[in-house]
């Protein structure tokens, strides 16, 4: 098996208290345990340890930083990493960093620009929406920051290479309308949505019941409202519903019947499973065995049994999900949406009716087209 997206945290702690936050707001609370921010000899064994995976592999890698809050980690240490990647890698590899934006300055800009690092910003829309969840540890709004970090990004000479748009957090009792219009506003590059965590245990926020389509309805008019621009912004989520429907395999976990090699990184060197997995059960996210990048090599995590059944978890075992004929769309959803305590991961997504209800509205558009 490959890896193809490995996650570094380099920071274990945020400057937000985003309140839906798989992070903190989970079941798992393995964040206490880390050290806030990498080491200088953690930071030189990931290089290390990535440069090794990629020439094993004979396949650049995305290597994504995240959090926590990733800018928390500092400048110093955020060149050595970024810079120290970049050398070692040359430029086929992705360097990405996903981040609140309020630490944005224009320092920071220079430096992703200078080692191409893509960055994407997270923001839920305008300030109502945004500022309903996305508040920092003394509830105060994040809002102007963001959007502050949103602009440094958009007017850089450098923008195509380094920006590369927002990421929301669908709130299904917001407007889509306005959400939509208000990133168009802002002249992003692209908008990609997440579903909010939960599984059959503990439901998403805004979601009544199995059966119910909140979700579902939202991005079905969100999708109403992006075939109908004459000029849209690309939309991930959407993009990739239809990708599968065509069979053309998607681009992100959670769509598509593909499966991605995903490993973390934390703050003290272990590797570890997907940590979105935290919101299933305490400590879902790791491994039986201590792995970590200074003593190990990902090829010898990827070798392990106990991988290739992590691997083999994210596509859906459900009869429902095998027997449905929009599996090669959806893929059974992404695995901390199918689990339940007494059936694991053996259970359609909990957004199955949403997905259902966006994928029929999405068929009807396409048959509206070639007929």
């Amino acid at each position: 098996m490959t890896i193809d997206t490995v996650l570094l945290k380099v920071a274990s702690r945020c400057n937000l208290d985003c309140k839906y936050c798989y992070f903190y707001h989970s079941p798992d609370q393995g964040w206490l345990r880390q050290p806030p921010r990498m080491s200088w000899e953690t930071i030189d064994a990931v290089i290390a340890r990535l440069t090794e995976l990629c020439l094993h592999q004979q396949r650049p890698v995305a290597i994504v930083l995240h959090g926590g809050e990733p800018l928390l980690l500092g400048t110093a240490k955020l060149s050595r990493l970024l810079e120290g990647l970049r050398s070692a890698l040359g430029q086929e590899s992705t360097i990405a960093l996903q981040t609140n934006g309020t630490l944005v300055n224009q320092e920071l800009v220079e430096l992703f620009a200078e080692t191409r690092t893509v960055v994407g910003v997270s923001i839920d829309g305008p300030s109502d929406v945004n500022d309903k969840f996305r508040v920092d540890r003394r509830g105060r709004s994040s809002f102007a920051s963001t959007v502050a970090a949103i602009e440094r990004l958009r007017d850089h000479p450098m923008r195509a290479e380094i920006f590369r748009g927002v990421l929301a957090v669908i709130d299904p009792r917001s407007a889509p309308e306005t959400v939509y219009e208000f990133f168009k506003s802002l002249k992003v590059p692209s908008i990609d949505f997440l579903l909010r965590d939960g599984n059959h245990d503990r439901l998403p926020d805004g979601k009544r019941s199995f059966e119910s389509r909140e979700y579902g309805r939202w991005m079905a008019r969100m999708w109403e409202l992006y075939v109908a621009d004459p000029e849209p912004t690309p939309i991930e989520f959407l993009d990739n519903m239809v990708r599968g429907m065509f069979g053309v395999e998607g681009t992100k976990e959670g769509s598509g019947v593909a499966s991605y090699g995903i490993l973390v990184v934390e703050t003290d060197g272990a590797i570890t499973k997907n940590d979105t997995l935290k919101n299933s059960f305490d400590g879902a996210d790791l491994f039986g065995r201590s792995w970590s990048v200074h003593r190990n090599s990902f090829a010898e995590v990827t070798a392990s049994a106990e991988f290739l059944h992590y691997m083999a978890l994210q596509r859906t075992s459900h009869r429902e999900c095998l027997e449905c004929k929009l599996l090669p769309a959806c893929g059974g959803g992404m695995m901390l949406h199918r689990w339940s305590a007494d059936k694991g991961y053996d259970n359609p997504s909990v957004y199955c009716k949403d997905q259902k209800y966006l994928l029929s509205r999405i068929a009807d558009t396409v048959l509206s087209v070639c007929t």
